[in-house]
């Protein structure tokens, strides 16, 4: 992984920076919606301090009182400059982005783009859980290709519900994870050919959620979907905001592939209103100086899935955990514990650990949790002793 010219060099890994007392100072999702005795390890916030160049752009703003509305495109340029240098993508085209507020609402204007009222929105569950609420609230209709049992893509399966949902004729698309959340799973290039050649074979339009992009651990190299031949006509949502911690600074850009610039051109221009420009700010400043700390979380993330996966060996083997190349989460099939298609219910109330549930990631979901590696060493041992002893 490269580094930034402008990068400080040995950066210490962050997930090591901060005590739980520290934490416990938050007032974000979080740490606010459990008690005090819980050890939140669900929703993804990273229990870490932020990048130096992102407190010293968002420092500066402050002192100038530079608080406005967002203008220019110096975060496309910055997310131009970082695909290049880390992906070895030169093909993100400054000219074909647009801001949008945050991910999740680039994709509701993404979709909004491409199908109308009742048209079905494929996506391979378990999944993301906002991919099944926001497309409902959307007035889409979601169609679902699980995921196999290895947690890759299925080409078969996905072939049928592309076929299904184009069969009355009608506009349709695929919003795909890439990187997967909850899995971790980092699709291939040839993996995502294969979807550019079913979507171009079914007229079904990409949308793809590239969110944990840069969340990518050793060994794994994510590849962006617009880069894969036939993925001309794709459109693509990325952020800084998974990787540097960044959710409460709210900015996205959307992209589109050649074939898509006059569907990216038709978004509504009071889109652009909505990211904060402080959020912008932050985002371009974690793209163009942060990529040092970046590499030392990654390094310490790799570090927690090792010790995971030690730790459920030790004190519970009935859990299957197939750790992810992605994502600061792992995703845990507890269905051997025999705690039934919610253990998350069981772990809070019966060891104080609030994990994920299963249950709103679709069809896969029952019986399995999510949980959140981003956090020390000592609070996941912890949480992993307290979650042996709530099914002793």
């Amino acid at each position: 992984m490269t580094s930034s010219p402008h990068d400080p060099p040995g950066e210490a890994n962050p997930l090591l920076a901060l005590t739980l007392d520290q934490l416990r100072r938050r007032t974000s999702m979080k740490w606010r919606t459990h008690p005090a005795d819980v050890l939140p390890l669900w929703v993804a916030e990273m229990d870490v301090p932020l990048a130096e160049p992102v407190v010293r752009a968002v420092a500066d703003a402050m002192e100038l009182g530079d608080t406005g509305y967002p203008a220019g495109t110096a975060y496309a340029e910055a997310l131009a400059d970082f695909a290049g240098r880390r992906w070895g993508w030169d093909g993100l085209a400054v000219e074909r982005t647009a801001i949008v507020p945050d991910v999740m609402l680039g994709v509701v204007e993404m979709l909004k783009l491409v199908t109308g009222p009742g048209d079905p929105v494929i996506v391979n569950p378990p999944v993301y859980p906002p991919f099944h609420q926001f497309v409902t609230h959307l007035d889409r209709r979601v169609v679902e290709a699980p995921l196999g049992a290895d947690l890759r893509l299925d080409p078969g399966v996905l072939e049928e519900a592309f076929r299904r949902a184009v069969a009355d004729g009608g506009r349709a698309a695929y919003l795909l994870c890439s990187p997967h959340n909850p899995t971790g799973t980092v699709h291939t290039a040839a993996e995502l050919a294969a979807v550019a050649a079913l979507a171009e074979r079914y007229g079904v339009r990409v949308v793809a959620d590239e969110i944990h992009a840069p969340v990518v651990g050793g060994g794994a190299r994510f590849v962006p979907y617009l880069s894969v031949p036939g993925a001309e006509c794709g459109l693509a949502l990325m952020s800084a905001s998974k990787g540097w911690n960044l959710a409460g600074l709210k900015a996205a850009l959307a992209l589109a592939g050649p074939g898509a610039a006059a569907d990216l051109a038709r978004m509504p221009e009071e889109v652009g209103h909505g990211p904060s420009h402080v959020g912008v700010l932050a985002h371009t400043a974690a793209l163009r100086n942060g990529t040092a700390w970046l590499d030392a979380l990654l390094a310490g993330l790799d570090d927690n899935r090792r010790l995971l996966t030690d730790l459920l060996a030790e004190h519970l083997p009935g859990i299957v955990h197939h750790p992810g190349e992605a994502t600061c989460l792992a995703w845990l099939d507890c269905r051997g514990l025999g705690l039934g298609d919610d253990p998350a219910d069981v772990f809070l109330r019966r060891g104080r650990v609030a994990l994920s549930s299963g249950i709103p990631f679709g069809t896969g979901g029952r019986g399995h949790v999510r949980l959140n590696l981003a956090t020390s060493p000592e609070v996941l041992t912890e949480a992993v002793r307290r979650m042996a002893a709530a099914v002793a």
